[in-house]
């Protein structure tokens, strides 16, 4: 709205400028005034039918949505007059008129709107006497989604988000009056990649995933801002992990990837890929270095690097671009790729440097995008020509480094295995399991995106920073520890020289 008309109008006292065309909730909220709502979002068409946001506006007899009401030139505002605070205690009276007593056991406990409001603008004594209604407490509306109609205030953020979203409009409000409820077309569940959304969006805990249902509480976990690692859109996220609470072993640590706004990537939205990346950071991980497939306790990764730098001694100086093969991955950071290039290209001469990532997917128009590498403009920019590597070039090499696990997934297991046994020395760099840890001499096992920092560039060529999320296990050494410690044993400029 940069270059709309601005207007000017006093909110609460104070002299505010917004653009024509905002709403007041809006130029509110941007000049620091928080107005209470349940059923408005930024993303999503206004429905006005949740009262909360009610303000009072001089010259006008009746209290107004402020979701709605449009600023206009020399408009005086009151969020908090009596008559505003009245309406506000009057809607939560009515909303928990109906409302189950569940916040002991509630998943939207300590991140709950209606807790949140009734604690701030209500804190009055219910004048209902009447047994509450009774609704369907657990109500699968598909994509592993629970539906509590009595926790449900109407709000209809999630009808309208289906209906705007994906398009595709699963959910819809049913009966009339008392007995509106929001519910499942017949034989027609939620069934797209955007459903996870349902339960950020729920402002209370009328919608929850069976996947976080009782497992932990929302004050334990600690929430760290990171980037998606699986596709090319590189859409903002929040980590939310444990930190409340000793952890036992093999417990999870990553209890939710929740949608973090950036208007110039994913908007407030992520995809279910991207959402059930958690277990990527938790399932299926290396805990320790391998020799041989087996598992190795008390060898850190620092000393076996040792013999990854060993090995490549052994190739001399004039055969090293030819016997030595380097098999890199667009999950690399623009930081990491930098500095493989430098320790691979300049320093050591390689010209046998490939990539392998995981296999294209299909596109949805929306954000998820075919390619399911987070960096793959950031694999350009870093000046390689990224392709996939032949079987016979393989098996030529007398050194093969491999980071990731992702051959396995273009190149038969038996062949991959035919090809690798001739090889003297082989080492993987990998955060999970799979087929190639045992064709392997040494495992290390490595960090995934959110264990470490760096920089993504997406498939539109927007540049994102991102710090650690979560910290890595105990052995658990991001590529560019490994990288560096690699140049520093052989005694490379890790700063671009040709220490050949």
């Amino acid at each position: 709205m940069s270059g709309l008309k601005r207007v000017g109008l006093t909110i609460d006292g104070l002299k505010v400028q917004a653009a024509e065309g905002t709403s007041i909730l809006k130029a509110a909220e941007q000049a620091g005034v928080v107005i209470p709502h349940f059923c408005y979002h930024p993303a999503l068409e206004i429905e006005g039918n949740c009262r909360m946001c009610v303000v009072e506006i001089e010259g006008l007899p009746k209290l107004e949505p402020s979701c709605s009401a449009l600023v206009r030139e020399g408009l005086v505002v009151r969020t908090s007059t009596e008559r505003v605070r009245e309406a506000r205690k009057d809607v939560l009276a009515f909303l928990l008129a109906e409302h189950p007593l569940d916040c002991p056991i509630c998943d939207k406990a300590g991140e709950c709107r209606l807790q949140d409001y009734y604690d701030r603008h209500g804190l009055t004594a219910s004048r209902m006497v009447e047994p509450r209604e009774r609704r369907e407490k657990k109500l699968a509306i598909g994509r592993g989604l629970i539906l509590d109609r009595e926790r449900c205030v109407l709000c209809t953020r999630c009808v309208r988000f289906l209906r705007q979203m994906p398009g595709t409009g699963e959910l819809g409000v049913f009966e009339r009056g008392l007995r509106s409820e929001v519910g499942i077309f017949e034989d027609a569940p939620v069934d797209n990649g955007y459903s996870g959304n349902l339960v950020d969006i729920c402002p209370v805990g009328a919608i929850t995933a069976e996947d976080f249902r009782f497992k932990t509480r929302a004050w334990f976990l600690a929430r760290k801002p990171s980037v998606c690692p699986h596709c090319g859109r590189g859409c903002a996220v929040t980590v939310e992990s444990v930190s409340g609470y000793p952890l036992a072993k093999g417990e999870r640590r990553v209890y939710r990837i929740t949608a973090r706004e950036n208007p110039a990537v994913n908007g407030f939205w992520i995809c279910d890929l991207g959402r059930d990346g958690r277990r990527d950071i938790d399932e299926g991980r290396h805990a320790r270095l391998m020799k041989a497939g087996v598992p190795v306790a008390g060898l850190s990764w620092q000393t076996a690097l040792a013999d990854v730098a060993a090995a490549i001694r052994t190739v001399p100086g004039p055969e090293r671009s030819a016997g030595i093969a380097v098999v890199l991955n667009g999950r690399l950071t623009c930081e990491e790729l930098a500095l493989a290039k430098r320790l691979f290209v300049a320093g050591l001469g390689l010209s046998k440097v490939y990539f392998a990532d995981r296999k294209p997917g299909s596109a949805d128009g929306l954000l998820l995008t075919a390619e399911r590498l987070p960096n793959g403009r950031g694999v350009l920019e870093a000046g390689f020509a990224p392709r996939l590597p032949a079987l016979d070039e393989i098996a030529a090499a007398d050194v093969l480094l491999v980071f990731g696990p992702y051959l396995s997934e273009h190149l038969a297991e038996e062949a991959l295995a035919k090809a690798w046994a001739g090889i003297p020395s082989k080492f993987l760099f990998s955060a999970h399991e799979g087929p190639l840890d045992r064709l392997a001499d040494i495992v290390f096992p490595v960090a995934v995106p959110a264990e470490k920092s760096g920089t993504y560039i997406n498939v539109d060529g927007t540049r994102q920073t991102f710090a650690q999320a979560v910290k890595p296990a105990a052995g658990v050494a991001a590529e560019s520890a490994i990288l560096a410690g690699l140049a520093n044993l052989l005694a490379l400029d890790a700063g671009g020289g040709d220490a050949r």
